[in-house]
């Protein structure tokens, strides 16, 4: 069996050699690779870090620039003497290597055989290649499918040889065909991979790309020429080896970062992300960052620095000198490679731009323009007026620049207001309570800024962050005040014509100046008042009457106006609100003017009637209501008093359906009393069933009870 391993491995150096000279075919002289495709390290115990084990023959025919080496165990390397060394203690290592040369000229590889490594490993040739199984007694044959590698990328002509099936016979047999199956060969994608079915050999068809599939898992058996299996299948592990044929490319086209002024030197601002779809486990996607240009490139043009590996970008300039007030900009762009192969010469690139703001910290204070303003302001006037101009050399439209007022001295009466204009961040100062010049003609305002954002521990607010502001009041001829307003009295209505009413007080608030006032009725609705001009006494130019559609509640409004000599004019309003007392001016009537009652005496054959009066209790109610003087009118009718307000008609005797004028005398309580004549219209009924029928043919049929109910719940108790 020892002697079957040799033979595959020998196959195995052969199918290695042999597309290599494939590649190389048509060279003449040098041919660019692996001079010496095949190399033996004899294992002696555990390879120690830094032992050289073998020296490769390597030429890409153009000096070796840029040539780098994959070796297919991590724990090797060939260093830049061509020596396979260990770049670690390896305890133990496969029985086959393959190292991988590339360069811009050429890309080959060769294998390495790893001999006296001890049997019961479990990665000598015999397990890797698929030998470590016994083959059994009815097979007097043995398939043997080494595992087989193809670099991607290669150019015609098509097919390669990459490796070939054999099949080790006792009795040389040779009544066999070799078939390939799987993904790949006659599944999807189909064609890639054909086994010559005499010999076993197995080619590529076009070209591999490893970045769409990096390895394939075939089958290979062998048929009599019937059909019958004969041997496998068994397992065809095809690799395809990567060349740096991507890119690195990042994940944006541009980056944005921010970083607070004056932040300690070695802060990470950003990190830089760039892909590389090359194999993971070479150089190929070994990236490497670096920043090639900033811009500007002052203070130094040097300001930032980016991690090689992680891409994270830092600060390098010292925090005094990351001032955003100093700093030409306060926007700087760097623009970031990403190389791979490690960053070495030959590696492929992607660029990526990274733009950093330099943020603002409140680190400075703001500062009032002027230390005085001055102002003048109209009295008895609002509003607006002076606007307070600040300095701050923070960010404009943060909360380090927004200035805040408030006013700290000056304002006992809280007559000012001070507020933040957000569109040019000056204070207003405004007047909110009108001034009085006559009280005080100057205010001195002792207003403060400060920001929306608390200043950092080392910088405070200065002297330059308060500011005084004059103001002065300007005189302004102002109108008389009337007092009290409103002025209320209580009258009699119906005094005489030209009656003292009232006396008007108006006061002139320029007492500085010598001013007279003049009055005048300014709205009278009932035309009763008149007013002296000069000392403003108000009299009655007619009754007042407090029945008077002009009169509410017992109140009579006027309004009178003052007016001063200054120049121009100044005019004051005032009311006067007369409270009229009633006098007993209106004589009393009855209600309604029409009753009925029916025309027999032992029916109902009663009627309600009431007293009404304009004047006010005195004046009015009790009422005395009684017949007419008439002679005989006491001997068919009578009228009876059922209380205060109210009284009943009753027919002493029956009467014939007629309606009847009834002379009554109604008299009210005032003091001298009024009287009044006047006739109710009694209608004599004929009532039957609680239904009234009368003579009038306007009159209502109503139900008697529900008339007498309606009436006496009318009426106030006695």
């Amino acid at each position: 069996m020892e002697i079957g391993v040799r033979i595959v491995l020998a196959l195995l150096v052969h199918q290695v050699a042999r597309v290599g000279g494939q590649e190389d075919a048509g060279h003449e002289g040098c041919a660019p690779g692996f001079q010496v495709k095949h190399y033996q390290v004899a294992y002696s115990g555990p390879f120690q870090k830094g032992q050289s084990l073998a020296q490769v023959e390597f030429d890409d025919c153009a000096g070796n620039e840029g040539v780098t080496f994959d070796v297919s165990d991590p724990g090797f390397q060939v260093d830049g003497d061509l020596n396979l060394v260990p770049h670690q203690d390896v305890p133990y290592s496969g029985p086959v290597l393959f190292i991988h040369g590339v360069s811009a000229h050429a890309d080959d590889m060769a294998l390495v055989e790893v001999t006296g490594l001890p049997l019961r490993s479990p990665h000598t040739p015999r397990n890797i290649l698929g030998l470590g199984q016994t083959v059994p007694n009815r097979h007097k044959r043995s398939l043997l499918v080494p595992p087989m590698i193809v670099t991607e990328n290669q150019r015609a002509p098509f097919p390669r040889l990459i490796g070939r099936s054999h099949v080790i016979l006792s009795d040389r047999s040779e009544n066999h065909i070799f078939r390939l199956t799987g993904p790949g060969a006659d599944q999807d994608p189909r064609g890639l991979f054909i086994i010559d079915i005499d010999t076993g050999e197995v080619s590529v068809s076009r070209s591999l790309d490893r970045e769409a599939i990096d390895s394939y898992e075939l089958e290979v058996s062998t048929t009599d020429f019937a059909g019958n299996l004969v041997d496998g299948p068994a397992l065809l592990l095809i690799t395809v080896i990567d060349q740096n044929d991507n890119r690195p490319i990042f994940k944006e086209t541009r980056y944005t970062g921010e970083v607070l002024e004056g932040s300690p030197t070695g802060t990470t601002v950003m990190r830089m992300t760039a892909l590389d779809a090359d194999d993971p486990a070479t150089d190929n996607a070994a990236l490497r960052y670096n920043i090639i240009r900033q811009s500007p490139d002052k203070p130094s043009p040097n300001m930032f620095y980016i991690d090689a590996e992680r891409g994270d970008i830092v600060t390098v300039i010292s925090p005094a000198l990351l001032d955003r007030e100093t700093l030409p900009t306060t926007t700087y762009e760097l623009e970031i490679v990403a190389k791979d192969m490690a960053g070495s010469e030959v590696g492929l690139t992607g660029t990526a731009t990274a733009t950093i703001t330099i943020t603002d910290k409140n680190d400075h204070a703001p500062e009032f323009t002027h230390p005085l303003f001055e102002a003048s302001v109209n009295e008895g006037s609002t509003g607006v007026v002076v606007n307070l101009t600040v300095d701050d050399r923070d960010d404009p439209a943060t909360e380090a620049w927004r200035a805040i007022y408030s006013i700290s001295n000056g304002d006992p009466t809280q007559s000012f207001e001070i507020h933040t204009n957000p569109d040019n961040n000056e204070g207003m100062l405004s007047v909110v309570k009108p001034l009085d010049y006559e009280a005080k003609k100057f205010h001195t305002l002792l207003i403060k800024v400060e920001n929306e954002d608390p200043l950092v521990p080392d910088v405070g607010y200065g002297p330059s962050s308060t500011a005084t502001v004059h103001v002065s009041v300007l005189d302004v001829n102002e109108g008389p005040v009337f007092f009290p307003d409103p002025l209320v009295v209580t009258r009699m209505e119906n005094v005489p014509v030209g009656s003292f009413v009232a006396s008007l007080n108006a006061t002139d608030p320029d007492i500085l100046q010598m001013q007279s006032i003049r009055y005048a009725v300014l709205r009278d609705p009932a035309g009763w008042l008149s007013v002296n001009p000069v000392r403003g006494t108000v009299n009655t130019s007619a009754p007042l009457d407090r029945e008077s559609p002009y009169v509410h509640d017992n109140r009579y409004t006027a309004v009178f106006i003052a007016t001063d000599n200054g120049y121009p004019a100044a005019t004051g309003t005032g009311t006067l609100v007369i409270y009229l007392e009633d006098y007993n001016d209106n004589a009393p009537y009855v209600v309604p003017s029409v009753a009925q009652v029916c025309e027999d005496a032992h029916d109902m054959n009663v009627a309600i009637v009431g007293g009404w009066d304009k004047d006010l209790p005195p004046n009015g109610a009790p009422f005395k209501i009684e017949l007419g003087k008439q002679p005989g009118l006491d001997k068919t009718w009578k009228v009876a008093r059922v209380n205060s307000t109210h009284s009943q008609i009753m027919i002493l005797h029956s009467l014939k359906k007629a309606n009847y004028q009834l002379p009554l005398i109604i008299t009210d309580s005032g003091v001298p009393p009024l009287s009044n004549s006047t006739e109710v219209k009694v209608q004599v009924c004929v009532c039957k069933k609680n239904k009234m029928h009368c003579s009038s043919a306007h009159s209502h049929r109503n139900s008697l009870p529900v008339l007498l109910a309606t009436l006496l719940l009318t009426l106030p108790c006695l």
